[in-house]
């Protein structure tokens, strides 16, 4: 089932779908990236999607109670998280009569998200404990010179950019494209990652920086800030980016400039709205737990096939 959140695409294979491995849903995303990427390429990608969709696969849940895990994945692989994604399954759950108005718990690869479906079609969705990692960032790029900007966790990892100097315009798109494309290019270079470290044993895992995201003044009344966001297959985010967001309330909180529980009303770069806000972790000093606002709408029903005989039957590859 296809939707739409604030302009971004999601389709919810809601059967159908590969028996994965694991007792976890991380452990299943992790089964689908090495046995099935081929379902995720078929599904996503063309000449039955298109570059922007992302994929929601509907799984067991590991939590009693919980309504159902989902993985998320878009045209080149798993993502961690996904809120506008979440608010399209909760939408489509709707649809398909499995819930109502209320709140639910739905199990992702990192970790439980509640969601709640009010009215109207919107969906607030409480996220992952969500923080920034590194403060002014400097990242030399080719061409550009240096580019000063924050790490931070929403769900993905984020290099949040505010002083670029660019003009957020849906007519700059493949301006705007390359360059975060050059910024991501220099984090990689750089090696500079996102760093998760176990509270437990302080073990620390590494990961790449794969979404960057840039601020400047809104274009509506009733937003605080626009943003353009750079999608780890190279697209960009029609919707304002809810992990996205997630790390911008962990900056702001942090920096002082937004109290606890008050809103902020983020605008996409196609002008459609999310609004967002925080609750502290007390245990957790500069950890913060998100609660992204938004609606979505279903956009179709369909019945995917994958022929055999069909050349491109598991998708286009880009080289």
């Amino acid at each position: 089932m296809d939707s739409h959140t604030e302009g971004e695409p999601t389709r919810v294979v809601v059967s159908g779908g590969p028996r994965l491995e694991g007792a976890t849903v991380a452990e299943k995303a992790a089964d689908l990236r090495t046995r099935f990427d081929d379902f995720r390429r078929a599904v996503v990608c063309e000449p039955r999607g298109h570059e922007a969709l992302v994929g929601a696969l509907l799984v067991e849940p590991e939590r009693e109670g919980s309504e159902t895990g989902v993985i998320f994945f878009n045209n080149v692989g798993t993502l961690h998280m996904c809120v506008h994604g979440t608010i399209g399954v909760m939408v489509t759950l709707a649809r398909l009569g499995r819930v109502q108005r209320g709140s639910y718990t739905l199990d992702t690869p990192v970790g439980p998200v509640l969601a709640h479906l009010g009215e109207n079609g919107l969906v607030s969705v409480e996220n992952v404990p969500s923080f920034r990692q590194q403060r002014d960032v400097v990242v030399d790029i080719e061409g550009i010179g240096p580019v000063t900007g924050d790490v931070a966790w929403g769900g993905n990892w984020f290099f949040i950019v505010d002083d670029h100097g660019m003009e957020l315009a849906t007519t700059d798109l493949e301006v705007l494209r390359e360059y975060a494309l050059q910024i991501r290019r220099g984090l990689e270079a750089a090696a500079i990652h996102g760093v998760h470290e176990d509270p437990g044993t302080g073990e620390r895992t590494y990961h790449v920086i794969d979404h960057v995201e840039l601020f400047d003044e809104p274009g509506r009344s009733d937003c605080d800030s626009r943003n353009f966001v750079l999608c780890p297959g190279g697209e960009y985010d029609r919707s304002p980016c809810g992990t996205g967001l997630s790390a911008k309330l962990a900056c702001l909180a942090e920096d002082g400039m937004l109290g606890n529980g008050q809103p902020w009303a983020q605008e996409s770069i196609i002008g459609s709205r999310f609004v967002g806000r925080y609750r502290e972790l007390e245990e957790r000093p500069g950890v913060v737990v998100p609660t992204i606002t938004g609606g979505a709408w279903i956009t179709g029903n369909c019945e995917l096939h994958l022929d055999p005989a069909d050349p491109f039957v598991h998708g286009i590859v880009r080289s």
